[in-house]
C-alpha cells in the first residue's frame, strides 16, 4: 500500500475512533464516544462561542485568553471566561475528576488551543484529504480520486451557519469555500473521459455554491459535448455569459469562448 493511501486510512481510522467528533460544515454536532451530544449540554451560548472560537483558530499558536475575549465579547471579565471554559469542559469530559488536567484542550499559562490530535474536525480532514488528492494527482489519479472523494463527502455546507455573521469565523468559511470549489472542479477534469455525467454532477455542486465559477461552466460544456449534447453544451454557455454580466459586468474568458467556438463549429 502506498504512503498516500495509508494516510487516507489512517484520517478514516481517526474519524471512526475518535473520542470527540465535531462537525462545523452546514451544521454544528458533536459527538462524544460516537454519542451525538444534545444541544442543551451546552448550557451556555458563550460555551459553545468560545469552542467554536477555539476550533475556528485551531491553526494558530496557542490562543491568549485576552485576545480570545476581545474578539468575542464587547464587555467581559475573568468569570465570564472561566464559566465558559469549565461550560466546554463538562462537555467534552462530563466524568473528569477536578483539578485533573483537561483531555482535549491545551493550557499553556494563559493561552489555550484544542489538541488535534485527539479532537476529529470535518474542516481539518476535508483539508488533508484534499492535501493528499493533490499529492497524488502527478503520481496516481486513482489515489487522487479517492481523496478527493473523501473531501466531498465531508462537505455538508458553509462553515458554522449559525454564527455567519461573527467576524472571527470568516477566514475559514472562505477557506473551506475555495477549498471545495476546486475539489469539485478537480474531481470532475479527473472524471470527464470516464464518467462525463458525473462531472457534469459535480460541476454543478460548484455552482450551487458560487454560480460565477467558471471553471465548473467549461467542464459541463465539455462533459455535454462528450455526450453529444450539443444544444446543451450551447445553453452552458449562455448561461455562464448571463449569470458573470449579471453578477461582475463582465464576459466569459477566452478559454471559455474558445471551448464555444469548438462547439459551434460542430455539425
Amino acid at each position: 500500500m502506498s504512503d498516500l493511501l495509508q494516510q487516507i486510512k489512517q484520517l478514516k481510522s481517526f474519524e471512526e475512533q475518535a473520542e470527540i467528533k465535531i462537525q462545523t460544515l452546514g451544521n454544528f454536532v458533536l459527538w462524544r464516544n460516537q454519542e451525538k451530544i444534545n444541544d442543551k449540554e451546552w448550557s451556555r451560548d458563550k460555551s459553545m462561542q468560545l469552542f467554536q472560537y477555539f476550533i475556528s483558530n485551531r491553526k494558530k499558536n496557542a490562543l491568549h485568553k485576552e485576545k480570545i475575549m476581545d474578539h468575542l465579547w464587547e464587555d467581559w471579565d475573568d468569570r465570564d471566561f472561566k464559566v465558559a471554559l469549565h461550560g466546554i469542559q463538562k462537555v467534552l469530559e462530563p466524568n473528569r475528576i477536578n483539578r485533573t488536567e483537561p483531555n482535549f484542550i491545551i493550557r499553556q499559562g494563559v493561552s489555550y488551543q484544542i489538541d488535534l490530535e485527539k479532537v476529529w474536525i470535518d474542516v481539518e480532514a476535508l483539508e488533508k484529504y484534499v492535501i493528499i488528492g493533490n499529492e497524488a494527482f502527478t503520481i496516481d489519479k486513482s489515489i487522487a480520486k479517492i481523496a478527493y472523494k473523501n473531501a466531498i463527502e465531508l462537505y455538508k455546507g458553509s462553515f458554522l451557519p449559525s454564527r455567519i455573521y461573527e467576524d472571527w469565523t470568516s477566514e475559514e468559511r472562505e477557506k473551506n469555500q475555495l477549498l471545495i470549489l476546486g475539489t469539485y472542479i478537480t474531481l470532475a477534469e479527473l472524471m470527464l473521459d470516464e464518467n462525463p455525467l458525473e462531472s457534469i454532477r459535480l460541476a454543478q455542486n460548484a455552482l450551487e455554491i458560487d454560480a460565477t465559477w467558471e471553471d465548473a461552466y467549461r467542464i459541463q460544456m465539455q462533459g455535454y459535448l462528450i455526450k453529444g449534447n450539443r444544444p446543451q453544451a450551447l445553453k452552458t454557455y449562455l448561461k455562464c455569459e448571463v449569470i458573470l454580466e449579471e453578477e461582475y459586468g463582465i464576459a466569459p474568458l477566452p478559454e471559455t469562448k474558445k471551448l464555444l467556438q469548438l462547439i459551434e463549429e460542430i455539425h
